[in-house]
């Protein structure tokens, strides 16, 4: 059975962007990049709400041209591995505005539905990956997600959007921690 994977950068005080959306705070570092790419390395499917396809879509056309520039200094090598990960991945988009996808190998799917996701994990060789916050928080309210990485970056936002919603209480243990400099990842699974 496959894992579905919930990652993200977040501030100390729990939030993935501040009060105005703003996550200018989380640029990474070469040493953060290669554990992003390192955890995206056996990732099958990215599962995703609307924004986050839209923000993270830039990755199907990203560096192709051998000689365009990094997105962040530095990190060219890194960015050309992760952009080739994505592209190689299944994308499965949950929204009710979205018509159709602009990149290959990605469906929409007009709901989210638990069973079909249980029936993914269950069918998947390659592990899955939540990626935005309310689709998030919607798959960990019907206990489908198996482990939270969150990487834990030197700054309080005061605010902004949470990376984890507010009404739940799950059990969970320590499988991993790790320093990238500054930042901190974290790794927990759900408490068995």
């Amino acid at each position: 059975m496959a894992r579905l994977i919930y990652a993200i950068n977040i501030s100390l005080d729990g939030y993935l962007s501040d009060r105005d959306g703003k996550f200018d705070w989380s640029v990474p570092t070469p040493e953060l990049f290669a554990a992003f790419n390192e955890l995206e390395r056996p990732i099958g499917t990215y599962l995703y709400g609307r924004r986050m396809y839209e923000t993270m879509a830039v990755w199907d056309t990203a560096h192709l041209d051998a000689s365009g520039p990094a997105f962040t200094p530095g990190l060219l090598e890194l960015e050309r591995e992760f952009a080739a990960l994505w592209r190689a991945a299944d994308k499965i988009v949950f929204s009710t505005t979205l018509a159709r996808a602009s990149t290959p190998r990605t469906r929409i799917e007009p709901a989210f539905d638990p069973d079909q996701i249980r029936r993914l994990k269950a069918t998947s060789e390659r592990d899955l990956t939540v990626g935005g916050p309310r689709l998030a928080a919607a798959m960990i309210a019907a206990d489908l997600v198996d482990e939270f990485h969150a990487f834990v970056h030197p700054i309080i936002t005061g605010g902004g959007h949470p990376w984890l919603p507010h009404d739940l209480r799950i059990p969970l243990e320590l499988a991993g921690e790790r320093r990238l400099g500054g930042v901190v990842r974290l790794q927990y699974r759900r408490a068995t």
